[in-house]
């Protein structure tokens, strides 16, 4: 990996980052003959990881590129249930994935963007990592700045082996091509690592990243990656790779940790917007005064932003996946069939209302300024449930986990008494509901090795994803192309089919 250069961010930075929108981070690259400065003290460090929290949220080349956030919801748009009434942001070719033809083009910028984003998340890690023993500071913030630093590589690279290779198969030797594997800033022009090895190096960093976590000062806030993160992530790679072991293990660490609760049904519908939330393990903090009108998270997806994407098109819910939702559920109540003026009030004349419109994400402050939520605990519980639905003897507490949270969204929810298929199906359908606008979709599709099949959908507009209604499993689709920029600047790359 070459092309999509690596940036440090040096000490005093962020306050330029504050007022910089669209350009790239305007510091010096990997090896400049700024690096020994930055790294001669733990606090001159942290600006490096700081800096990439920051860049999680910042917009990169369109508007709805806001980062972390925007790939969340690019790849929610290439499921079935987030939809829109007509082509725009996130489903055509010029402006998004969810018509799935511009993932395929090498020289589009939804192909480049999370690229280029994870990229630039390893290589301020691995910087961080190769230097920070060498720095004055307290041993303690030490250990924290590197297991940050190894968590968030191991994040990107799960993203990228995610998003640019093909499904990690149990039991398989998974040879395909991931993804290149630079581990330091001497490591360029790397031909892809296999699936295998990305993965083998994702948990690595994150044991790692766990045992220094053990020993380092508290993360600042939320927005920090910490040991309950770290598990979580581990978590979900397991998942993903069908290890349902290590999936119910690490979840139920963060579940037993006892630092996070779910939420009340009353904080379920403030918004999904502030990082206080009791059940928000790891987000985005954006402040007032650095929120990005056009290129925000909550500049796309919310339903009160004041914006024109968000006064004309409302986000709506697959209307079948709503009608399975219990009616005493709070979240029935984060969308509406039927919005009217007296049932969904809007700020303004000039917003629309649709049928099955959503009003989960809530701004915090106008225009549109919003929390990210990157890892919540529902998700612990929902992958207990599923990790040992999938074990053999332990059923009964895939539906006690299943339990614990719907009843916290559904006080009239009784234990399942569903087995086999029929339980996982139940999971599943809760892990859709949950997670909907969270990014989760195209990630389960694909590790779950099912179709894409929007025909099931009634109120699924065709015209509005340039008539892609169904994606088989395995089709080569699945697959972002890897950039055109890189394969020029790499010559041991490759390209996917």
């Amino acid at each position: 990996m070459t092309k999509m250069k690596f940036y440090i961010l040096a000490a005093g930075s962020m306050l330029m980052l504050a007022s910089c929108k669209k350009e790239m981070l305007n510091t010096g690259p990997t090896g400049s003959a700024d690096e020994a400065a930055i790294y001669t003290t733990t606090s001159n460090a942290a600006n490096t990881i700081n800096g990439i929290y920051r860049y999680l949220y910042s917009r990169y080349d369109q508007q709805n590129q806001p980062g972390q956030g925007g790939v969340m919801l690019q790849l929610d748009f290439m499921g079935e249930d987030i939809n829109q009434s007509a082509a725009t942001w996130y489903t055509t070719s010029g402006s998004g994935t969810g018509g799935w033809v511009s993932q395929k083009n090498d020289a589009s910028g939804y192909v480049s963007y999370p690229f280029r984003l994870y990229y630039r998340c390893i290589g301020n890690a691995n910087a961080l990592i190769e230097n920070i023993d060498n720095a004055t500071g307290p041993d303690a913030d030490k250990s924290r700045l590197k297991a940050e630093a190894l968590t968030m590589r191991a994040w990107a690279y799960f993203n990228l082996v995610q998003i640019y290779a093909k499904r990690y198969a149990a039991g398989s030797p998974n040879t395909q091509p991931g993804v290149s594997m630079p581990l330091s800033a001497k490591d360029v022009k790397l031909p892809r690592s296999t699936v295998e090895e990305v993965y083998t190096q994702i948990n690595k960093d994150l044991g790692d990243a766990m045992t220094l976590f053990a020993t380092a000062s508290a993360a600042p806030n939320k927005s920090h990656l910490s040991l309950n993160a770290a598990r979580a992530i581990r978590a979900r790679v397991a998942l993903t790779m069908q290890d349902y072991t290590n999936a119910a293990l690490y979840a139920k660490q963060v579940v037993d940790a006892g630092t996070f609760s779910l939420m009340t049904n009353a904080a379920y519908q403030t918004g999904f917007n502030n990082i206080t939330n009791t059940e928000w393990i790891w987000g985005a903090y954006v402040q007032s005064d650095q929120g990005d009108t056009f290129g925000s998270y909550f500049g796309q997806i919310s339903w009160d932003g004041n914006t024109t994407y968000v006064r004309s098109r409302p986000k709506r819910i697959n209307s079948a996946l709503y009608n399975l939702i219990s009616a005493t559920d709070v979240r029935k109540k984060m969308w509406e069939p039927a919005p009217t003026a007296a049932n969904f009030p809007l700020p303004l004349a000039t917003y629309i209302r649709e049928p099955y419109m959503s009003r989960k994400f809530k701004t915090r402050e106008l225009p549109t300024i919003g929390d990210v939520p990157y890892i919540r605990l529902a998700e612990m519980y929902l992958i207990m449930a599923e990790a040992y639905a999938n074990t053999a003897g332990k059923e009964a507490d895939a539906r006690t986990a299943l339990y614990t949270l719907v009843v916290n969204r559904d006080p009239s929810y009784v234990l399942s008494t569903n087995s086999g298929t029929a339980l996982i199906d139940e999971i599943l359908m809760h892990r859709r509901v949950e997670f909907w606008g969270e990014g989760f979709r195209f990630f389960d599709l694909k590790r779950l090795n099912q179709a894409l099949d929007r025909t099931v959908v009634p109120n699924f507009v065709s015209a509005a994803v340039g008539g892609v209604m169904q994606v088989p499993a395995g089709d080569v689709r699945w697959q972002f192309a890897i950039p055109i920029s890189e394969l020029q600047a790499n010559p041991n790359s490759t390209q996917n089919p």
